[in-house]
């Protein structure tokens, strides 16, 4: 991972600290008082993203249960609020890499969170493992969110 962080504030570098202990420790409570109330979270097998803290919580703390072997490989920062995580992990026997493009409001919260993931494969490996882990979660979230 790159070392020059210095470029981002003080609160961003706190909350990735934090969030690779949530990483490190799969604690979903270690991961709620990093999102903003209307956080964004942009996945790569659903078309309208999902908003508000409660949704991101749902999706990141199912998919640390998923992934095998995750781990970061390198952080690429913009400015001083937004950071791009280089990640591969397993999904079987599936080999992925992606990236977590993360933006951070000035208190250091993260305001939206995109994913990016290939080879096509290994996507569709992780949208079925997760469909099975929160599916019905995750719908009925989405059915009660204001469109």
């Amino acid at each position: 991972m790159s070392d020059d962080l210095q470029t981002l504030s003080p609160p961003v570098r706190q909350a990735l600290a934090t969030w690779h202990h949530f990483v490190d420790t799969r604690r979903v409570a270690v991961l709620e008082p990093l999102f903003a109330e209307t956080a964004v979270f942009r996945s790569p097998f659903v078309h309208r993203p999902i908003v508000g803290r409660a949704g991101c919580l749902l999706v990141l703390g199912a998919v640390v249960q998923v992934f095998e072997n995750f781990r970061y490989h390198r952080i690429f920062t913009a400015g001083s609020h937004d950071v791009g995580l280089e990640f591969s992990a397993k999904i079987g026997d599936l080999d992925l890499k992606g990236i977590d493009l993360v933006a951070f409001d000035a208190d250091g919260l993260i305001v939206d969170f995109e994913v990016m993931v290939r080879p096509i494969k290994a996507l569709q490996a992780l949208g079925a493992k997760m469909g099975e882990r929160i599916g019905p979660q995750l719908a009925a979230y989405k059915a009660a969110a204001p469109a």
